[in-house]
């Protein structure tokens, strides 16, 4: 199954097991549709809770799951990543891409070069930056003087360096 990371699950709210979530998308709406989430731990071993109740707030989520319902059995899952199915994912408009369908690219300069591949993406006030990570390791601010062409079928992303990177 394709699942897609929503966010990680940073600490409790209240006493009765409601979760805060981090989001890592720029919209809230993913979630507020579905009846359930799986959350993965840092050894992987996933599991399915459904949805009781949904918020948001800015970059946040608030999740109250089934069978977590005190204080204790949240704090358990902090840390955990929320994941939810990839067919639930919007489309979004030309030019717009998920950061997993960035991350693993292989990035290129305009003249051809190889320099590395999309290893991460951490965002900023004004745009993302994509990490790509080669024989040294380039920041690439998200902006159109900079990432020239993006290729998601063949996991490609042309890029245009501006002096200093």
């Amino acid at each position: 199954m394709d699942l897609f990371v929503v966010g990680e699950i940073v600490k409790t709210r209240g006493l009765r097991g409601c979760l805060k979530v981090l989001t890592q998308v720029e919209t809230q709406n993913i979630v507020a549709g579905l009846k359930f989430v799986y959350l993965d731990d840092d050894r992987g071993q996933r599991k399915s809770y459904d949805i009781l109740a949904f918020a948001a707030s800015g970059k946040f989520l608030f999740l109250e799951l089934k069978d977590i319902n005190d204080v204790d059995s949240a704090k358990a899952l902090v840390g955990f990543k929320v994941l939810i199915p990839g067919e639930m994912l919007e489309d979004l408009p030309q030019g717009e891409y998920y950061w997993r369908d960035i991350i693993g690219l292989d990035v290129y300069d305009e003249k051809g070069k190889y320099l590395g591949r999309i290893e991460s993406i951490f965002p900023t006030g004004g745009n993302d930056v994509y990490v790509c990570k080669g024989e040294r390791e380039i920041l690439l601010p998200a902006i159109a003087d900079v990432i020239l062409h993006i290729d998601i079928d063949k996991k490609i992303m042309t890029v245009r360096l501006l002096e200093g990177l």
